[in-house]
């Protein structure tokens, strides 16, 4: 997949409108100085041998150089991959819990004045465009209120945890608003169908409490499309980091990207994308094993 995954990206990059070059052209050069940068750069030579000299430097552990940046390609994501890894893991973290919580509340009380309440707000959450979102917090928290920073990921001179909490809450509410509200529908829908199974009435019968065959019982079983759910959105989670790490200037691998895809930095392009979908593989192998971790019979039937 990875290979596939590179194939296409190396052709797209090569093939889109623009060329690197004409970032180191000045105009006291001539067409024979424009050509050698380019000869320097490996550009005059066919597609497919890039991609061949490129691959068989990946295959080495060498990305590249960054042409805007001028050093190695690995060492730049090495040092944001920690502030993306962090953004979409507390985001992660803040879905399933927010919704699992509220799923779990809205299923108790079906149809009632509650219920209500968390699915109109959820639908509302599923709409909301993240951009816009993260516009209007940024201008009620960070402007009108006071009580948030609004970019980055640091104040200057602050060193402490709570300084990069509070820089983190606005990308992870963006990040995380529409996943909590896809959680909370489907935890709510399983939850509902697993009530009304018999072993439940039977848990009932022995005496468990209502909190008791929820959480030791209906749970583990609500549990496993969710983890469906949370592989599904894995694509959404990193290509909404991007975006949101350009628009709160937060230290990740999306505003590199960003700033690459403008400056044409091929290199720094390529090892981008190719970390960002050995994320999302993993990812998915993750989902997985977890499946066998939540309900034991798929272990059993292997």
């Amino acid at each position: 997949m990875l290979l596939f995954i590179s194939l296409v990206s190396f052709a797209l990059i090569r093939l889109s409108p623009g060329d690197p070059v004409m970032s180191f052209v000045t105009p006291n050069m001539s067409p024979e100085d424009v050509e050698r940068i380019r000869a320097s750069m490996g550009l005059d030579q066919p597609l497919y041998q890039q991609y061949i000299y490129w691959l068989q430097n990946v295959l080495t552990g060498n990305l590249g150089y960054s042409l805007i940046n001028h050093r190695p390609v690995l060492d730049l994501i090495v040092e944001r991959i920690p502030a993306t890894l962090g953004l979409m893991g507390s985001s992660l973290v803040l879905s399933l819990i927010i919704g699992v919580l509220f799923g779990l509340i809205s299923a108790l009380n079906k149809n009632k004045l509650i219920d209500r309440v968390l699915s109109l707000l959820a639908y509302i959450c599923i709409s909301l465009p993240g951009l816009w979102f993260a516009m209007i917090l940024i201008y009620f928290f960070s402007l009108k209120l006071n009580w948030l920073p609004s970019i980055g990921m640091r104040t200057i001179g602050v060193n402490s945890v709570w300084d990069v909490i509070l820089h983190g809450i606005m990308p992870c509410l963006v990040l995380s608003i529409t996943n909590i509200a896809v959680y909370m529908r489907y935890i709510r829908s399983s939850t509902i169908s697993q009530l009304e199974e018999d072993y439940v009435q039977i848990q009932y019968a022995f005496g468990s409490t209502r909190m008791t065959v929820l959480f030791r019982h209906v749970l583990r079983n609500v549990l496993l499309p969710v983890i469906t759910i949370l592989g599904l959105s894995l694509p959404e989670i990193i290509t909404g980091a991007f975006i949101v790490e350009s628009i709160f200037s937060w230290p990740g691998m999306g505003s590199l990207g960003i700033n690459a895809v403008f400056a044409l930095d091929y290199p720094m392009i390529m090892g981008i994308t190719m970390m960002s979908s050995f994320l999302l593989i993993f990812g998915n192998l993750l989902a997985d094993v977890l499946y066998g971790v939540v309900d034991p019979r798929i272990k059993s039937m292997r």
